[in-house]
């Protein structure tokens, strides 16, 4: 199968799941409508990515192999994305790579602006990233790493089933909607402070009147 038929069998892209963790209507407006709308945050991530997104590169460190830019996806989840980096390391229980003596475990490392997060958007989408990597690879990945841009360095990431459990009933949701086309009612909240979609969504007016009666006093 090549990379064009997912989007034939209707592959959501992996990163939708950070968004759709956030907030599910943020997530039908990008993803469902087509919507989208810059702020401040949006344009630091762009930085961010950059410095990672170098296709293609491949460096060998040591007992350290570094992917950057890194094609993924899954069919059990039905996604694909793209891996920041990967670092695949000299392990006994690792996998064969072509082209390189040993075996080697594939270790996930995501690139985030800011600091580290109160929500869980961040981590749901590395264990994405290391689902779609063991379903690949046939492997297991014990962990993985999110690196911040505000604190220059890694949080590791202790991954469980518990996690996997939960990034399979989010994408299970996130195809519902989509296979719908509808995009979910706003649920306010301090979340909404940051969303650059705010006022695409009006999170005041949909969570305070309905859009008819809006709309009837308006006119």
């Amino acid at each position: 199968m090549s990379w064009k038929d997912n989007e034939d069998l209707n592959y959501l892209m992996l990163s939708g799941i950070q968004h759709f963790r956030f907030c599910p209507r943020q997530w039908a407006l990008i993803h469902v409508e087509q919507q989208w709308a810059e702020n401040v945050l949006t344009i630091e991530g762009q930085h961010v990515h950059e410095k990672a997104d170098q296709p293609f590169l491949r460096e060998k460190r040591g007992k350290k192999l570094i992917v950057r830019a890194m094609p993924i996806r899954s069919h059990n989840l039905r996604t694909s994305g793209i891996c920041d980096v990967v670092e695949f390391h000299e392990h006994k229980d690792g996998v064969p790579l072509h082209g390189e003596i040993g075996t080697y475990l594939p270790i996930p490392v995501e690139y985030k602006r800011g600091k580290p997060k109160k929500g869980e958007e961040d981590i749901v989408q590395l264990v994405a990233q290391a689902m779609c990597l063991e379903e690949m690879l046939l492997c297991d990945i014990p962990y993985a790493y999110l690196f911040y841009d505000e604190i220059k360095r890694r949080v590791k990431v202790e991954i469980h089933d518990e996690m996997k459990d939960e990034v399979r009933s989010l994408f299970k949701q996130m195809h519902h909607y989509f296979d719908r086309r509808h995009t979910p009612k706003v649920k306010t909240g301090k979340h909404c402070a940051s969303c650059s979609l705010q006022n695409l969504c009006l999170p005041e007016l949909m969570s305070s009147i309905k859009v008819r009666r809006y709309m009837e006093r308006y006119l």
